[in-house]
């Protein structure tokens, strides 16, 4: 006989069936629709390559450079929040904070290197749009680098920035007061210390002395205080910032957060409605991004300032310390090692360390400066004979060049820069933003008469600390070069220690002169 139907066992699983479907189908389009709602939460802008100009070439193709800044703007908060936030109603679009968050290949290390906002930079071709005025080039003019969100927008800023650095930046991330207060809040606050009480009346912060568990405003008030601790400089403030967001790292990489998806993108989502990225960074490259460091340590994420000194025109602004600054921004641009910074009390006649590369990585042009015959001829094939990458040879602009001159495209090319200064007598180095990277041009003068003899020294038989960048110094110097990339994942893991930074690994520190004294009892 045959079985009759089980109908209404079947019906149920039908309906277990729909039900499974449903469910999933809710959840998926749940998902999608806080996804659309983050990523249309956040301001995007398309930045285009030729708005950026002469991009510096990109020398290590596994790091990422993102450019990360702290806008200052009022913009989106209500009378409410200005009032609790203490920010008043400015309505300036200035950069607080301006940092390069460089991430090494494999993302098991990460450097941080703030920019002063009282920097000094050249004047670059920066375009109008929406609420930007622009700016023209002036090849003799300098503007202060916080100025540049108001004056032409993320792109202006980002364009300066590549182009002073010669780091070739992927993304940039700007982030306003709110989201920075919301996200600290969302991570559970941060460890701060000082050593005595503040109460500051302009920023809002009051602490007593000692180690203090901080929430989201209060950190905001920290991170913007200058008037009641320390000398009340912008450096001193980078500095109690780098020793604050080393607490956040800790706290971070303790609570599980980068393995946690869910909560990744809950922080992700309160930060998004003061967030502004360029148009190429998606939620899911941030998210993608943060949970790849889930074994990372905080030994190994490390802050720094850009090596820096006084404005030469006004003693109130900052510029670059060279040869220093472009030191670090080709160790970062290249993921190599920097030379490790002498100490002060080291003796003059020891000689400057430099930033060299291999002869074979550097691409020159030879142009004759003198009108002697075949001299650029003559040149090339005596650099050729010693490993250059010679590109072609020719005639310079004008035959009135004395002395030889090296042009380069940007900071990125210093090791390539110094390589050939070896090899050359009586020759100057001049940055030429217009030249095409990843090639220096030699520029011959009449005192040129053959290369200089080559000289071997102990160091240069020692195996450089990376495959392009090695540490040499001047000829009869000592020289402790600084620790090779084959005792770690990334050769810029010695910038904190050559450079007077932190690694997030220190503890809660009170004790520098960036949190020494107030202004006023």
């Amino acid at each position: 006989m045959r079985e009759r139907p089980r109908t209404g066992k079947r019906r149920v699983l039908r309906w277990v069936a729909v039900a499974v479907v449903v469910i999933v189908g809710a959840g998926t389009l749940t998902a999608y629709l806080k996804y659309r709602a983050v990523y249309d939460s956040i301001t995007r802008i398309t930045v285009s390559g030729q708005a950026l100009g002469h991009r510096p070439p990109v020398y290590s193709t596994n790091s990422m450079n993102i450019l990360v800044y702290g806008s200052d703007s009022r913009k989106g908060l209500t009378a409410h929040e200005q009032y609790i936030l203490r920010t008043g109603d400015d309505q300036t679009d200035n950069t607080d904070t301006i940092m390069i968050v460089h991430i090494s290949p494999g993302r098991q290390r990460l450097t941080v290197m703030s920019i002063p906002r009282d920097t000094m930079v050249p004047v670059y071709e920066c375009d109008s749009g929406p609420g930007y005025t622009g700016q023209q080039a002036d090849p003799g003019g300098q503007v202060m680098i916080n100025s540049l969100l108001q004056i032409g927008g993320p792109t202006c800023l980002w364009k300066t920035v590549e182009q002073v650095t010669g780091i070739h930046i992927n993304h940039f991330i700007g982030i306003g007061m709110l989201g920075f207060v919301k996200v600290v809040n969302d991570l559970g606050g941060v460890n701060v210390c000082v050593p005595y009480k503040v109460n500051d009346p302009v920023s809002g912060l009051d602490l007593n002395a000692g180690e203090e568990h901080i929430n989201g405003i209060q950190a905001l008030a920290f991170w913007r205080t200058r008037e009641d601790i320390g000398t009340g400089s912008d450096l001193e403030r980078i500095q109690r910032d780098q020793f604050m967001s080393a607490q956040v790292v800790k706290g971070v990489l303790s609570s599980g957060l980068l393995s946690n998806p869910l909560r990744l993108l809950s922080v992700v989502t309160d930060a998004a409605a003061s967030m502004t990225t360029d148009s190429g960074m998606t939620v899911s490259d941030l998210v993608e991004i943060a949970e790849s460091f889930h074994d990372l340590s905080s030994e190994n994420v490390q802050f720094i300032t850009v090596p820096n000194q006084p404005w030469t025109q006004n003693p109130d602004r900052i510029q670059f310390e060279q040869p220093q600054a472009d030191q670090v921004f080709s160790a970062i641009a290249h993921d190599t090692t920097v030379p490790k910074a002498s100490p002060a009390s080291a003796s003059p006649s020891a000689g400057a360390q430099v930033l060299t590369t291999s002869p074979s990585k550097v691409k020159v042009e030879i142009l004759n400066g003198a009108g002697v015959p075949d001299l650029a001829t003559q040149a090339a094939t005596g650099l050729i004979s010693r490993g250059f990458d010679v590109t072609g040879t020719g005639d310079a602009a004008s035959f009135a060049y004395t002395n030889s001159v090296i042009k380069y495209s940007s900071a990125a090319e210093v090791a390539e820069v110094n390589t050939l200064k070896e090899d050359i007598s009586h020759v100057t180095d001049l940055l030429d933003a217009s030249l095409k990277p990843g090639t220096v041009e030699l520029i011959l003068g009449s005192d040129f008469t053959s290369l200089n003899p080559q000289v071997s020294s102990s160091a240069s038989a020692q195996p450089s600390p990376s495959p392009s960048t090695s540490v040499s110094a001047a000829p009869s110097a000592s020289v402790s070069a600084a620790p090779s990339a084959s005792s770690s994942a990334s050769g810029v893991s010695s910038l904190a220690q050559s450079n007077g930074g932190i690694t997030a690994a220190a503890p809660c520190a009170s004790d520098s002169s960036a949190f020494a004294g107030p202004l006023s009892p």
